[in-house]
């Protein structure tokens, strides 16, 4: 299934395209912009990551991509390197566990292995569990299809906010108790206006998705276009590789 709200339509193959992608309620959200010029964006759910693969240059998306096979402190490594950057922020970034724990059939056994395989031990949070089918997905593609992983790059919403508020954290929170804080809300949107979206694209979020989840999904475009033109940043520098050969970083 896919959804579109009624935006401009991109003009088919005049100009190279990037994607910026984040998990929403409804499956995924993905904000589609011109690599060069006016972003001229469009957004798109979908249920699947794979129908977000076709008809641009580069995807950056807020989900991990490379699992480790132990966690240390902290996760994997990036995630101990950009949480420093974010100030208040910092907690919007969760370890990554194990991949067996990503793997694992329930909670409990997720927290079980989780255990097992980090140093100094370390349960697997709730919020980070819901988010184990979608790394599981975007996993499970990126090993059947590795041309992509050339193409689809992990990237963070609170990092791309860091670099588009000129390297300085962003003082709001976007949530407040798990809930939307306008506050928050309002100077995201008025980052990404003064980036060149639309003040009207960035009013409502369409069905199935929650205007956060819109912000995030814009910003991380503009991370898209820094990935095509060549001067977005990954964190380590260069990439580590999990033990099926998927890049370990964040891009910025």
């Amino acid at each position: 299934m896919s959804i579109r709200n009624e935006v401009t339509p991109i003009p088919g193959g005049e100009r190279p395209m990037v994607r910026g992608v984040d998990g929403c309620p409804a499956g995924w959200i993905a904000v589609t912009i011109a690599a060069e010029g006016p972003l001229t964006p469009c957004v798109t759910i979908t249920r699947n990551f794979a129908d977000l693969t076709t008809g641009v240059e580069k995807i950056a998306v807020d989900m991990p991509i490379g699992l480790p096979e132990t966690a240390g402190p902290g996760g994997r490594g990036p995630e101990t390197l950009v949480r420093p950057l974010l100030g208040e922020r910092q907690s919007s970034v969760f370890s990554v566990p194990s991949r067996a724990a990503v793997f694992a059939a329930d909670y409990g056994e997720a927290c079980r292995i989780a255990l097992a395989t980090s140093d100094p031990p370390r349960k697997v949070s709730k919020q980070a569990f819901f988010l184990f089918p979608k790394i599981r997905e975007l996993d499970a593609l990126l090993q059947a299809e590795p041309a992509l992983v050339g193409r689809v790059h992990e990237v963070h919403p609170e990092l791309a906010f860091w670099r588009l508020n000129g390297e300085r954290p962003v003082p709001l929170p976007k949530k407040v108790s798990s809930r939307g804080h306008p506050p928050g809300l309002a100077l995201r949107r008025d980052m990404l206006v003064g980036a060149g979206f639309p003040q009207s694209f960035l009013a409502d979020p369409p069905r199935g998705a929650g205007l956060d989840d819109l912000l995030d999904a814009a910003v991380n475009a503009l991370v898209a276009r820094r990935l095509h033109a060549g001067t977005a940043q990954p964190f380590p520098d260069p990439p580590r590789r999990d033990a099926h050969g998927l890049p370990v970083a964040i891009w910025a």
